[in-house]
């Protein structure tokens, strides 16, 4: 080869390298995330309205909407030559192991740079551990788990509050309404035996002993069980002033109807969202709950304050054939912060997307949520997620607490 030969390709070389990340950006047409739920099963049905949430973000982020929330403006991710985000969808059927499996097979298969999921705690555990083996940032969309956040992992992240949080609202409102002349005095606490159940029960025991509220059942039953007649008997037999439930929607269920059959009306009942926020609980029972308070992290009052709420909810009205929920909201905005994210990074390398996760400093007011704002701690969790309490009134949800949000005074005791 001659000595102009090889400069001129020395040259080239050293022109592609320079421009290397450039072109790459520039041959970058899709953006693929991996997005695991539950699709089969007796959980399917939240896996379907995912689908739905995921879908309306994608869309706005694809498309060009003159909406105040990142990426609405313009069209796909600005930071990758407009790339369009792709959405991969995988089943873990409600399994831990299954979830471990599909998160494996997205990363090594479908090559997605990123990872949203799972509405069961437990198997965001495993699904979040898969991620960190590979070096794949992993949002924890809609689980609200405390320990999830506190394994120590560098590529978990978490928009939404955790259980810790919620349960602190609820005390936070017994208290408010004790200064009212209200009685609160007793608590039983009906909790499914997941990591989801425990760790629910755990945080409102510490509550409960810090704000001089005494537990009067506290009660474990399996996840799905096919009878909740013992454990209802001796919920009426504790009688506690407060119902606190952890449960999700098949189980949610079989508790209310359970509860019927036996004679057993709750004065209150405090639930920790899950089955207690899904439409097809009320549905099924809802004329049996007329009064019921669930935490939240979302609420169709915001639409009042802030328009884009509502207009964005009609979006994932049309796609789905219901409002925007607990769930379904946040999974919406896990889209928008990962996809955000990823534009920053201006790259698909999941070392870059975790630096841009960890400089994440998003207003609440460019979210669809009534949050502060979505700012990660050195865990992952966003701390400035408030939380509010909903009450089911007239076949719909109301905001009751905290004052700042309310839209109404809540009912109580629900059971006059």
């Amino acid at each position: 080869m001659t000595i102009s030969r090889r400069n001129v390709l020395l040259g080239a070389t050293a022109a592609a390298a320079a421009l290397g990340p450039m072109a790459a950006r520039a041959q970058t047409s899709e953006v693929a995330i991996g997005v695991i739920y539950p699709l089969s099963g007796a959980s399917a049905q939240i896996g379907v309205d995912a689908q739905r949430a995921f879908e309306t973000a994608a869309d706005i982020i694809n498309k060009n909407y003159d909406f105040a929330l990142p990426l609405a403006k313009g069209e796909g991710l600005s930071g990758l030559g407009g790339a369009k985000v792709k959405l991969v969808f995988a089943d873990h059927q409600a399994d831990p192991q299954k979830g471990r499996a599909e998160a494996e097979r997205l990363i090594t298969q479908d090559k997605v740079c990123a990872v949203i999921g799972t509405y069961q705690s437990a198997v965001a555990v495993t699904v979040s551990q898969i991620c960190e083996r590979y070096g794949v940032p992993f949002l924890s969309a809609d689980n609200s788990s405390p320990s999830l956040h506190r394994r120590g992992l560098k590529y978990y992240f978490r928009a939404s509050p955790h259980d810790e949080m919620f349960s602190t609202a609820m005390f936070d409102f017994f208290d408010a309404m004790k200064k009212k002349g209200q009685k609160i005095e007793t608590l039983a606490l009906f909790h499914e035996d997941t990591i989801f159940g425990t760790d629910s029960a755990n945080a409102q025991t510490k509550l409960a002993g810090e704000r001089g509220y005494k537990i009067v059942a506290d009660i474990k039953y399996r996840a799905n069980s096919p009878s909740l007649t013992a454990e209802v008997q001796q919920l009426k037999a504790a009688n506690a002033d407060v119902l606190m439930p952890s449960s999700y929607t098949t189980d949610a269920i079989l508790l209310v109807k359970t509860m019927a059959e036996l004679g057993y009306k709750p004065k209150n009942i405090m639930a920790q969202d899950a089955g207690f926020s899904e439409k097809a609980t009320y549905d099924a029972v809802g004329d049996k709950l007329e009064g019921v308070i669930s935490r939240g992290s979302f609420s169709l009052d915001l639409a009042s304050k802030r328009p884009m709420v509502g207009l964005i909810n009609e979006m994932f009205r049309v796609k789905s054939g219901k409002d925007f929920n607990d769930y379904s909201s946040r999974q919406f905005m896990g889209l928008i912060v990962m996809a955000d994210a990823i534009n920053r990074a201006k790259s698909t390398d999941g070392e870059k997307i975790r630096e841009a996760l960890v400089a994440t400093d998003m207003p609440g007011d460019q979210t669809i949520m009534p949050w502060k704002r979505v700012k990660f701690d050195e865990m992952g969790q966003n701390n400035f997620a408030d939380p509010v309490l909903l009450q089911y009134a007239a076949k719909n949800f109301v905001t009751i607490f905290p004052e700042q949000a309310a839209v109404s005074e809540a009912i109580w005791p629900m059971n006059k």
